[in-house]
C-alpha cells in the first residue's frame, strides 16, 4: 500500500499547472453541492404532492437545459474566456439550488430545473476546456480521472451533509447550503484562477520529446461538423454512458425487486457499489489509456462492462449482483475521463470550448432518451430486455471504435511503430 502510494504522488508530481489543483477544489466544492441538492430534490418533490411522473419530467427539464446550453457554452468561453464563463455558471446554480425548494408551482420548477441544466452544463464545459488546454498529451487521461474523482467525492459527502442539516434545521436549509456552497466555489475560481488559458504547453513531462508546441489556430477554419467527425468516438461514448446512467439509476432497482426478489432496503445500497467500482479504478484506467491509447482502453472497458450488464439478468446471488455492479461502475464510468482525453489527443487547444460543448450534448441526448425508451421497453417486455438493450448500445460502442479504431493517434503510432517485412530479392 505504501508504494502506491508513493507511485500515485509521483503521477500527481506530473501536474504541475496550479490551475489544474484549483479546478479540482472548486469541483469538489461544486460536488458537495450537487450531493446535498440530488439526495433532497425527489424527498422535497414528494412532501409537496408531486406524482412520480412530474418529478421524472422535471428531471427531463434539467436534461433539456444541457442539450439547450451546450453549444453557446463553447462559443461564451471563446468570447468571455474559461474564468468568466465558470465563475458566472457557479454563482447561476448557486441561486437555482438556492431558490428551488421554496416554490411549489410546477411551471416554475421546471423553469428553474432548466436553468439549473444550463448552469451546469457552464461548469462542466468550462472545466474540461481548463483541463484539456493545461494537461499534456501523456497524462490528460490521468488530469481527467483526477477531476472526475473530485465530483465524485462531492457525490459521497454531499448526502451526509444534507441528512444533517435536515436533521438539524430543515430539508430547505439544505438546498440553501448547496447554494452557498456553489457562491463559495465561484469565489474561489474568481480570486484563484488565472484568466487565460496558455497558448501551448511546454512542460517536460507530458510532452513526448522533440515534440513542438501546437499553436493556437483560427477557431473558424474548422466547423463544428468536422469538430464532431474528429470527435465522435467519444461522442458515442458519453451518449452510451449518459443513456445508460440515467435509465439504471432508475430501472435496475426495480428490476431487481420485481424479478430477483432483493428486498428493497438492498437495493439503496446498489449506487455505492458502482460508486465505489468507479472510485477505486478510475484512476488505474486513465493510466492505462494514457500509456497505451484512448481509444483502445476505451473498447476494453466497454466490452468488459456491457458483460456485467449482461449478468444482472443472469445472477441471482446478491453478493455476485453487487461484485457485477461494482465492476460495471469500474469500468463504464471510466470511460468518461478516458473519452474526454481521447477528445483531447485529436483536436486542437483552439476548438476545446466547442468541442466540449458538442460532447457534453451527446452527454445529455443519452440522458434525455435512455429513461423514456428504457421505460417502454420494461413496461411491455420485462426488465431483462431493458437490461439488453442496454448491453447491446454498448456492443455498438465497441464495433464502433473497432471501425474508427485509426483516430486514435496511439493506433497510428503503433503502425507506424511496426517492422515492415523485408522485400524479396530475385534470384539471380
Amino acid at each position: 500500500m505504501p508504494n502506491l502510494l508513493i507511485k500515485w504522488f509521483q503521477w500527481t508530481k506530473r501536474i504541475e499547472d496550479r490551475n489544474i489543483w484549483r479546478v479540482y477544489v472548486a469541483t469538489l466544492i461544486l460536488g458537495l453541492a450537487y450531493g446535498m441538492a440530488i439526495s433532497l430534490i425527489a424527498l422535497l418533490l414528494d412532501d409537496k404532492g408531486f406524482e412520480k411522473r412530474s418529478i421524472g419530467t422535471l428531471a427531463a427539464w434539467f436534461a433539456s437545459g444541457i442539450v439547450a446550453l451546450s453549444l453557446p457554452m463553447g462559443s461564451l468561453i471563446q468570447r468571455f474566456t474559461a474564468k468568466v464563463t465558470l465563475t458566472a455558471s457557479f454563482l447561476g446554480y448557486a441561486v437555482t439550488v438556492g431558490v428551488f425548494p421554496f416554490l411549489d408551482s410546477y411551471y416554475a420548477m421546471a423553469v428553474v430545473r432548466f436553468f439549473d441544466g444550463a448552469f451546469s452544463v457552464g461548469i462542466w464545459v468550462s472545466c474540461e476546456t481548463i483541463l484539456l488546454a493545461r494537461s499534456g498529451s501523456k497524462n490528460k487521461a490521468f488530469v481527467m480521472s483526477l477531476y472526475a474523482l473530485a465530483i465524485a467525492f462531492g457525490y459521497v459527502g454531499g448526502p451526509w451533509l444534507s441528512r444533517l442539516l435536515t436533521e438539524l434545521v430543515s430539508m430547505k436549509a439544505g438546498f440553501v447550503a448547496a447554494g452557498v456552497l456553489s457562491t463559495l466555489a465561484a469565489g474561489y475560481t474568481a480570486l484563484k484562477m488565472d484568466r487565460e488559458l496558455p497558448s501551448h504547453y511546454t512542460s517536460s513531462h507530458s510532452e513526448p520529446e522533440g515534440r513542438a508546441s501546437k499553436p493556437l489556430a483560427d477557431s473558424a477554419q474548422v466547423s463544428g461538423w468536422q469538430l464532431l467527425w474528429r470527435i465522435k468516438n467519444s461522442c458515442f461514448a458519453t451518449f452510451s454512458y449518459g443513456y445508460f446512467q440515467a435509465s439504471v439509476v432508475l430501472f435496475l432497482p426495480l428490476f431487481l425487486m420485481e424479478s430477483k426478489g432483493i428486498a428493497k432496503e438492498l437495493t439503496i445500497t446498489i449506487p455505492f457499489y458502482f460508486a465505489g467500482g468507479m472510485l477505486v479504478f478510475i484512476n488505474i484506467a486513465a493510466r492505462i489509456g494514457d500509456r497505451f491509447g484512448h481509444l483502445f482502453t476505451m473498447r476494453v472497458l466497454g466490452s468488459i462492462g456491457g458483460l456485467m450488464v449482461l449478468g444482472f439478468v443472469f445472477l441471482n446471488s446478491y453478493v455476485l449482483m453487487c461484485t457485477a455492479v461494482a465492476i460495471a461502475g469500474a469500468t463504464l464510468a471510466s470511460i468518461s475521463p478516458v473519452s474526454l482525453a481521447l477528445q483531447g489527443v485529436v483536436v486542437e487547444r483552439a476548438h476545446y470550448a466547442r468541442a466540449t460543448s458538442i460532447y457534453n450534448v451527446f452527454y445529455a441526448a443519452g440522458m434525455l432518451l435512455g429513461p423514456p425508451v428504457s421505460s417502454i421497453l420494461f413496461d411491455e417486455h420485462g426488465g431483462a430486455v431493458m437490461l439488453y438493450h442496454l448491453a447491446a448500445l454498448w456492443a455498438a460502442f465497441v464495433v464502433f471504435s473497432l471501425v474508427f479504431y485509426r483516430d486514435d493517434p496511439a493506433a497510428k503510432r503503433l503502425m507506424l511503430a511496426e517492422p515492415r517485412p523485408a522485400p524479396e530479392v530475385e534470384p539471380s
